[in-house]
């Protein structure tokens, strides 16, 4: 699963990074299990010249605050939590804590296959 965040409007770069690395992510980790996850990445977005500099050489729209990447063994398992009332409880709780400080109407998130590249 992949997660490209946004903040809330009202939360500077620095705050939300701090609550998603310090908050949420151990209230993540309380409920792995239960949903099944093998696996749990943080990618927070730096300030920095460099991305700004990436991103008008592309042409590309602002990006993202941070991406999240959650892995599980199969989407079998992960329907399965979600159906059990013990993943249940803890998608609602995660979830209940992200609108503290993700946009959730600006930060898709989508199941996906990971394909690796071999570069040989």
């Amino acid at each position: 699963m992949v997660f490209c965040l946004r903040r809330l409007p009202e939360i500077d770069a620095e705050e939300f990074s701090r609550y998603w690395r310090d908050e949420h992510a151990p209230l993540f980790r309380q409920y792995a299990e239960a949903l099944a996850v093998r696996r749990y990445t943080q990618s927070h977005r730096r300030p920095s010249r460099l991305n700004y500099a990436l991103q008008e050489y592309r042409g590309a729209p602002d990006g993202y605050d941070g991406v999240a990447e959650v892995w599980f063994d199969s989407v079998d398992s992960l329907r399965a939590a979600l159906t059990s009332d013990a993943g249940r409880a803890a998608a609602d709780a995660l979830i209940e804590d992200e609108r503290r400080f993700i946009d959730h109407a600006a930060s898709p998130i989508w199941i996906a296959e990971e394909i690796e590249i071999d570069l040989g």
